[in-house]
């Protein structure tokens, strides 16, 4: 079963001045440009971790873009990184059960397993392989002064940092060079891991030959959206709203999130975070401005804002629901789908592997 989810107009202010392209944003708009122009010359890594309910954050910040991809012709590869759950955890709690649940929700939102693949970490040796050799080409001073890897050790959920959370970017390096992706959509806060990637890729070209490409970021052009809280949405802080909930789920979930006391509803990102956010995602799911979402709303307050916001979500994931519902009736068929996933990213890894035997020369 295959969906086209169509992308939403503008929801960007009409009167808001474009701020100057920084070179990332630069790269990723010619990048935009080139895999319209050849698709299937391009191939994509990407995944989410199985810590938890996906949810709308997730849906609007990279999910429909996959699907997007997938539908232009890009060759999708789907990585869930069960092994990878341990980086900032003691263990791997329900891991079955949310590995079933992103299954389930990649499949409802139109994930083509004939053209697209999943897999997961551990059923893949060959990743593991290529972290040592990767892990030569990089210092522990780069590792140590990652932004993003200071981010997550200072949220991490255990007591002491573990290597594997320190090298963390490498591991990361031999998911997307297995395959040799390169295209990987990531927010701006997920640059400095491919940058490693690139380093990585370099070095070992430099040092051994030709093997790797540097892969490129595609930046997520998707907005922020917060949670019930006021803060990022996110599986771990309990404040999303997941993809599986259902309509009256949603509705209790949405019915306490944080507004403000001004009861005249309005966007402004800036000074009204928590309102906006609101505004911004029912006009994401209405596929219409978020200043007239507001305007429409008005004097109604918090409360009408919320029927709004719930009343366009439920109607948005209606049929994504119903095709999650079917699904769920056949897992037998959901499981058989990550079975192929991981026999076509095995070949690729023990390829790549080989060839790093080869290109190391004393490990034949």
């Amino acid at each position: 079963m295959t969906t086209t989810t169509a992308e939403p107009r503008s929801t960007e202010p009409r009167t808001a001045p474009a701020a100057p392209a920084t070179p990332a944003e630069l790269r990723s708009a010619d990048l935009e440009r080139r895999i319209a122009q050849d698709p299937a010359g391009f191939r994509v890594l990407t995944g989410d971790r199985p810590t938890g309910a996906l949810h709308l954050g997730h849906y609007f910040g990279s999910l429909r873009n996959r699907v997007r991809l997938q539908d232009l012709g890009v060759d999708v590869i789907v990585l869930i990184p069960d092994y990878q759950v341990i980086t900032d955890r003691d263990t791997a709690e329900r891991l079955g059960e949310y590995t079933d649940g992103l299954l389930l929700d990649y499949l409802a939102l139109g994930i083509d397993p004939a053209r697209s693949t999943v897999f997961t970490h551990s059923a893949v040796p060959a990743l593991n392989q290529l972290m040592l050799p990767f892990l030569s080409l990089v210092s522990v001073a780069e590792l140590n002064r990652n932004p993003t890897v200071k981010d997550e050790i200072a949220h991490s959920r255990q007591s002491t940092v573990s290597g594997l959370m320190l090298t963390y970017p490498v591991h990361q390096a031999a998911d997307i060079l297995s395959c040799k992706g390169d295209v990987v959509p990531v927010g701006l806060d997920q640059l400095p891991h491919l940058e490693l990637t690139r380093t990585i890729a370099r070095r070992f070209n430099e040092r051994y030959g030709k093997l790797f490409p540097e892969p490129d970021a595609l930046l997520s052009t998707a907005p922020l959206l917060l949670g019930t809280d006021g803060t990022k949405m996110s599986k771990s802080r309990a404040n999303s709203i997941p993809l599986s909930a259902t309509a009256d789920e949603t509705a209790r979930l949405l019915k306490g999130a944080t507004t403000d006391a001004d009861r005249h509803i309005t966007y402004d990102p800036d000074t009204r975070p928590n309102v906006s956010s609101l505004v911004l995602l029912a006009a994401l799911c209405l596929e219409r401005d978020p200043h007239e979402v507001a305007a429409e709303v008005g004097d109604g307050g918090a409360a009408a804002l919320k029927r709004t916001v719930t009343d366009a979500v439920n109607s948005h994931l209606e049929p994504f629901r119903a095709r999650r519902a079917e699904y769920a009736k056949d897992l037998t068929y959901v499981r058989s789908v990550l079975r192929a996933g991981n026999e076509r990213a095995n070949a690729l890894a023990e390829a790549t592997l080989d060839e790093v035997r080869k290109a190391m020369g004393a490990f034949r």
